[in-house]
């Protein structure tokens, strides 16, 4: 098996994974996720139906109940991206001359990373229960458009306060909803949504550090070693300058785990990035991802159908009901508003 052959199907396999993530998440209008359900559909027609039900109650156990599979995941691929870092990679990057310095901060990031993925794994997202269920409903104005009065949980037998949701995966309502995470295996909410924006950056931080010694271990390497000036004799017996897909076959034949570890390390931070950028746009907004992904992001929620009143400001759509500046809405990120505190929506 050639080299693009084998690249072929590892950049397959991780997009295939991806495409997973995003259909049984909860969000199932993504392009990854609409693109998979085509595919589905056409191959389902060439499987048994007995393996569609194994599949189909697979994929419902992984990401519509609790579990830790993405937990033990997590760390599985945590531990050997950090295995072969540490035990080829360190290395070679000290012999080449890198700065102690420099390979010590994927260590220091690993740590920072583990203690806030154990605040997003462990810490309450805010449950709402009969206990606080009262001073919860004063927190946030119904906007009457996503949230209305009166409207109650059927399971939780509880009227709902505004911004919350109840999850079906915990079973349990959430104060100011984000998201079900299956990667944390915890509800993101109120209370415990500065841990994840805070984990996403390190996570994005670390693969991005790792990355940047393996690319410059590599580079060295090449330099080093004359590649960019070496020739070659091809299947006709003309000799060839070496080119970028040669240099890249030769890398992958001498270091396959670290240039393997490197591309997935590449998506990772890619994927990590993309998504980090969404969650912090949102929370500059004061909007949650239930939010965005109910009203679209483009709804003026100041309008109300109905109460019959109507914006008479102009409306800026990339603003929800609940923005208050940039500033007081990190505030709230990080310092969640208390029960006491009756929130004012700003005026226009």
């Amino acid at each position: 098996m050639d080299f693009l052959t084998l690249f072929g199907i590892y950049v397959a396999v991780v997009l295939t994974c991806i495409a997973l993530v995003c259909k049984y998440s909860g969000h199932q209008q993504t392009p990854l996720g609409r693109l998979l359900d085509t595919f589905t559909g056409v191959v389902s027609q060439l499987i048994p139906q007995c393996l569609q039900d194994i599949c189909y109650r697979t994929m419902h156990r992984l990401f519509h109940q609790r579990n830790n599979f993405f937990l033990y995941l997590h760390l599985l691929l945590e531990v050997v991206v950090y295995g072969e870092f540490s035990y080829e990679v360190f290395g070679f990057c000290l012999d080449m001359g890198t700065s102690s310095i420099s390979l010590c901060i994927p260590y220091v990031l690993l740590a920072l990373k583990s203690y806030l993925f154990y605040l997003c794994c462990s810490r309450d997202p805010g449950t709402l229960t009969k206990a606080n269920h009262t001073s919860q409903l004063k927190i946030y104005q119904y906007d009457e458009k996503l949230f209305q009065q009166g409207v109650q949980c059927l399971t939780c037998q509880l009227v709902k306060p505004a911004r919350s949701k109840h999850c079906r995966v915990c079973n349990r309502c959430v104060q100011r909803f984000d998201h079900h995470c299956v990667w944390v295996n915890n509800c993101i909410g109120a209370q415990n949504i500065r841990f994840f924006l805070l984990y996403l950056l390190s996570v994005c931080v670390m693969a991005g550090d790792i990355a940047v010694l393996t690319a410059d271990m590599l580079l060295q390497t090449v330099l080093r070693t004359g590649l960019l000036h070496a020739h070659y004799i091809d299947e006709q017996g003309v000799q060839q300058r070496a080119g970028p897909l040669f240099i890249i076959q030769h890398l992958f034949l001498t270091f396959p785990r670290i240039v393997f570890m490197l591309g997935f390390l590449v998506f990772v931070f890619f994927l990590l990035a993309g998504y980090s950028m969404f969650h912090m746009y949102l929370a500059l907004i004061n909007q949650t991802a239930n939010e965005w992904f109910k009203g679209k992001g483009h709804n003026c929620q100041h309008c109300h159908p109905y109460t019959g009143h109507n914006c008479q400001t102009s409306y800026n759509p990339f603003r929800g009901f609940y923005h208050r500046g940039i500033l007081k809405n990190l505030g709230e990120i990080f310092w969640p508003i208390c029960p006491v505190q009756k929130f004012r929506t700003k005026e226009n």
